[in-house]
C-alpha cells in the first residue's frame, strides 16, 4: 500500500493514522505517496477507478457507488462578446443533486474500511441529504445533526432516506467541532464539511475538468464557497496534476460568495489572514450561508499563494443569474447561481478579457424550489377552440 499522512494546512504539523483536524484547530490535508507514473482516465465505473492513482486506496466491496462524479462540462456559447471561453461544471447531475456526493462516497467507504458502524454529519442541506443517502445505503447507523432553526422544508429531503435527525439548540459553528469530539468518544465517523477525505472527493472535479478540456487547464475556476472544503479540493486536484507532470500550471481560484454572508470575501478584501465571524448572515443562497467557515483560513492562504480572487454578489444578481442559467438549460440552486453571477463582476472589476473560465454549478435548483416564488412565472390561458389563434 502507498504511504499516507496528514499535514496541517496552516502550521504544517504531520499526523499518521486517523485524524480529522489539527491540534491547532485548522484543517488537515491528506498527502498520498506519489507513484512513479500516474494515469487518470474517464471510466464509467466511477471516480474511484478513474482516479485511483491519485486517491486513497479504498475498497468498495458492497457496490456503494451510485454513479457520483463524471458530470458534464457544458460550454456557454456567447457568454461574453469579448472572447471569454466559459464552461459550467454541472454537479447537479450527482445522485443526490450536489457535489457533496463525491466526498460522501469516499467518506462512507473510509468509515467502512476503518471498521465503523456509525456515521454522521453536521449539515442543514446538501451534505445532510448526501450522507443520509450513502450512509443508509451502506447499512450504517446514520445520524444527522441540524440546527434547531432549520425550516421544515429542508427536513423532508433528509428524512426520506431514514437517518436519525437531531435538532441541536446552540451555537451551530461550535457544533462542527463538538461533533468531532463526540465522534471519538461514541465511535461515530463524523464526515463533516472539510475533513481530509471529503477534500479528496472534491479534487476529482479538477481531474474531470482537465480530461474534459482534453488536457487544457482553465485560467480561472469559480467556486461558490461556504465551509471552504470544495475550493480546497479543486485547487488540490490541479496542484497534484501539476506535481505529477500532467499539466503546466494551476488555475487561479475564485471564491464566490453572497454579500449577505461573505466572511472569506470580507477577510480577503481587507488583507486579513484570519477569518472573522460574519454577523447576522442572511442570503437566499442558503447552501453557502456559513458565517464562520472551518476552512476559511486555509482558503485565504490558498488565495494568497494562488493569486486568487474573491467576489461577492447581491440577492438581485443571484436571482438574475439563476434565470440566465435556466435560459441556457441549467437549473441551479441560488448558491450555484452565485458563481455565474460573479462572471460579469470579474469582467468589470479585474478586466478579464480573454480567458478560459470554468464555473462550478454545485447543486440542483430542485434542492430549493421555494426560491421560485421570487422568480417571475408568465402563464397564458385559453380554451381548446381558441388555441389555433394563439399559436
Amino acid at each position: 500500500m502507498r504511504e499516507t499522512k496528514m499535514i496541517c494546512t496552516m502550521c504544517g504539523k504531520e499526523y499518521l493514522g486517523e485524524h480529522f483536524r489539527c491540534s491547532c484547530g485548522e484543517p488537515l490535508e491528506l498527502i498520498i505517496e506519489k507513484k512513479k507514473s500516474v494515469n487518470i482516465s474517464w471510466k464509467k465505473s466511477g471516480i474511484l477507478e478513474s482516479f485511483s492513482d491519485l486517491l486513497p486506496e479504498l475498497k468498495d466491496c458492497g457496490s456503494l457507488s451510485m454513479g457520483e462524479g463524471l458530470t458534464p462540462l457544458t460550454k456557454i456559447e456567447h457568454a461574453m462578446k469579448d472572447g471569454l471561453e466559459l464552461f459550467i461544471k454541472n454537479e447537479a447531475i450527482n445522485p443526490t443533486w450536489s457535489f457533496k456526493d463525491r466526498g460522501s462516497y469516499l467518506a462512507v467507504l473510509d468509515a467502512i474500511n476503518r471498521g465503523y458502524r456509525n456515521i454522521g454529519t453536521v449539515s442543514t442541506g446538501n451534505m445532510a441529504a448526501s450522507i443520509a443517502a450513502y450512509g443508509m445505503r451502506a447499512g450504517l447507523k446514520t445520524t444527522i445533526l441540524v440546527s434547531d432553526s432549520i425550516p421544515e422544508e429542508k427536513i423532508s429531503p433528509i428524512a426520506i432516506y431514514g437517518p436519525r435527525i437531531l435538532r441541536v439548540n446552540g451555537d451551530y459553528d461550535r457544533l462542527y467541532f463538538r461533533s468531532l469530539e463526540l465522534g471519538k468518544n461514541k465511535n461515530i465517523y463524523f464526515a463533516n464539511y472539510d475533513i481530509p477525505i471529503r477534500v479528496e472527493g472534491s479534487k476529482t472535479i479538477a481531474f474531470e475538468i482537465f480530461l474534459q478540456l482534453e488536457g487544457r487547464v482553465p485560467d480561472f475556476v469559480i467556486v461558490p464557497t461556504s465551509s471552504g472544503g470544495n475550493v480546497r479540493g479543486i485547487e488540490k486536484g490541479f496542484r497534484e496534476l501539476e506535481a505529477c507532470g500532467l499539466s503546466n500550471y494551476i488555475p487561479r481560484m475564485i471564491v464566490a460568495q453572497a454579500l449577505g454572508c461573505c466572511p472569506v470575501h470580507r477577510a480577503f478584501s481587507s488583507g486579513d489572514n484570519q477569518i472573522k465571524r460574519f454577523a447576522r448572515p442572511h442570503t437566499i443562497a442558503h447552501a453557502i450561508e456559513n458565517p464562520f467557515p472551518p476552512s476559511g483560513n486555509a482558503v485565504l492562504k490558498i488565495l494568497r499563494e494562488n493569486q486568487g480572487i474573491t467576489v461577492a454578489v447581491n440577492e438581485d444578481e443571484i436571482l438574475t443569474a439563476q434565470r440566465q442559467l435556466a435560459k441556457r438549460g441549467l437549473f441551479g440552486q441560488p448558491a450555484s447561481a452565485v458563481a455565474f453571477a460573479s462572471i460579469s463582476k470579474l469582467k468589470n472589476e479585474i478586466g478579464i478579457k480573454r480567458a478560459l473560465v470554468v464555473a462550478v454549478l454545485t447543486g440542483s435548483g430542485l434542492k430549493y424550489p421555494a426560491v421560485l416564488k421570487e422568480q417571475p412565472s408568465i402563464v397564458e390561458a385559453t380554451d381548446i377552440d381558441s388555441l389555433q389563434d394563439l399559436l
